[in-house]
């Protein structure tokens, strides 16, 4: 299926009365969706293959076992890293209720999972009252359930920032600090540190690990070995790497390749 008649296809799932409708579309590797927004709520779900997910507000790295909650109306462009086996839910929040209030990335439960795979088998205009309607129905609340996890990069509007947090988000490894990047901007290193708070919510060291996390996640879930993994983060040893993606993330890299589930060590609701 082409971006082209996917986007078609969009449409015709947000031209019903039902809260939530699903559907499902593959991609080749390397297929880009382009931007677009969608009036409903969108979760944004893969059985295979890892999504990169951008919009205005930042970037977030989707691999399977992962779900992105989108609220309604928020530009974005999907970039796929591996075939993408997607499964994506379009849902009336303001009807429902009780929903994510922002854009986030949600642990998918394997119960969630064998909803999803199911739901895209229902047709759109499904019966509410029946088999359709309840498994819909527990699809929202399974959903309810999800924890957010920390799969977000924030990115900044400053055109000063803007640039640093790109060559950064490109390679993880550069170990340039805050000091060596005023000098290149031609400002004074307080003045970084000031606009990471302000536009990120995060402190300079902070985004730099974890636009290194966000690569890692990436590379993993594609295949790649830890170690080399490791080094392209900027990491000195594998050891090192680890230790820091288990503090994040509950579970060593070895074991979110193998789809342990993410320990949600520092997320909350949104």
């Amino acid at each position: 299926m082409t971006a082209n008649s996917a986007h078609r296809k969009f449409e015709d799932f947000h031209d019903t009365a039902r809260p939530t409708v699903a559907m499902e579309v593959d991609y080749p590797s390397g297929a880009v969706t382009g931007w677009h927004s969608h009036p409903r709520a969108q979760l944004l779900y893969a059985i295979d293959g890892v999504m990169l997910v951008d919009s205005a507000a930042g970037f977030w790295v989707v691999p399977p076992n992962r779900a992105l909650w989108l609220v309604a109306g928020v530009r974005h462009s999907v970039r796929m890293s591996g075939a993408v086996r997607m499964r994506t839910a379009y849902i009336d929040a303001e009807r429902l209720g009780d929903l994510p209030e922002r854009t986030c990335v949600l642990n998918v439960s394997p119960l969630l999972r064998e909803l999803m795979v199911e739901a895209v088998r229902v047709p759109v205009d499904y019966a509410e009252r029946g088999r359709d309607g309840t498994l819909m129905g527990l699809l929202i609340h399974e959903l309810r359930r999800a924890a957010t996890l920390p799969l977000h990069l924030p990115m900044p509007e400053d055109s000063r920032l803007k640039a640093v947090c790109e060559a950064l988000a490109e390679k993880p490894s550069d170990a340039a600090t805050a000091q060596v990047w005023a000098e290149r901007l031609g400002v004074a290193a307080k003045t970084i540190h000031r606009l990471f708070q302000k536009e990120t919510g995060m402190s300079f060291a902070q985004w730099r690990e974890q636009a290194r996390l966000l690569f890692a996640l990436r590379r993993i879930a594609e295949g790649a070995r830890v170690v080399d993994i490791a080094f392209d983060c900027g990491y000195s040893s594998q050891s090192a790497f680890a230790a820091m993606f288990r503090r994040h993330f509950g579970v060593p890299p070895s074991g979110f390749r193998g789809g342990d589930a993410i320990e949600d060590t520092g997320s909350r609701r949104l």
